[in-house]
């Protein structure tokens, strides 16, 4: 069977997209990938979530800290339903998730170069004391995720000092 000629092919724009969770939390690709499209179908329906063509190229999550990073390729002319369909995303396996579209690139190459690796500056763990007691916590800029009895707790740096 012989290819489409180039001007019949499908264009494909790659989202660069950000991904922050409690720490301690641990996020797969399938799972991602299942929230998208659960996402895209009910904002867009059906029809609009085959159009859009959401799938997850590549994904990295890292347990310890809670962060991570995505590509997923969309057609060409879906990328802004598809860009409020991951808005949607608001938890995967009933664990609260941040989605943050970095940008949108036309190569998976150019998408990595430019919104991979950033994702909000290095963190660090150390314990904290929070209501007289030594917690651990994860510290990302301003931001300082303690863990407490209860779970996690969002914190600054002002409330710790």
């Amino acid at each position: 069977m012989k290819h489409l000629p180039k001007h019949l092919r499908p264009r494909w724009r790659y989202l660069g997209v950000g991904l922050e969770a409690w720490p301690a939390t641990s996020i797969g690709r399938r799972d991602f990938q299942r929230a998208l499209w659960y996402a895209a179908g009910n904002l867009l329906g059906d029809p609009g979530s085959a159009d859009a063509k959401l799938s997850v190229l590549s994904f990295t999550f890292d347990d310890a800290v809670g962060e991570g990073e995505a590509v997923v390729q969309v057609r060409r002319a879906h990328v802004e339903p598809a860009r409020a369909a991951i808005a949607c995303v608001s938890a995967i396996d009933d664990d609260p998730v941040g989605i943050r579209v970095r940008g949108v690139s036309g190569t998976v190459r150019a998408c990595e170069e430019r919104y991979m690796g950033r994702a909000g500056g290095p963190s660090r763990q150390r314990d904290v004391t929070l209501d007289g007691a030594d917690r651990p916590a994860v510290i990302r800029g301003d931001a300082v995720d303690v863990s407490a009895e209860s779970g996690h707790v969002g914190a600054t740096r002002l409330d710790l000092e």
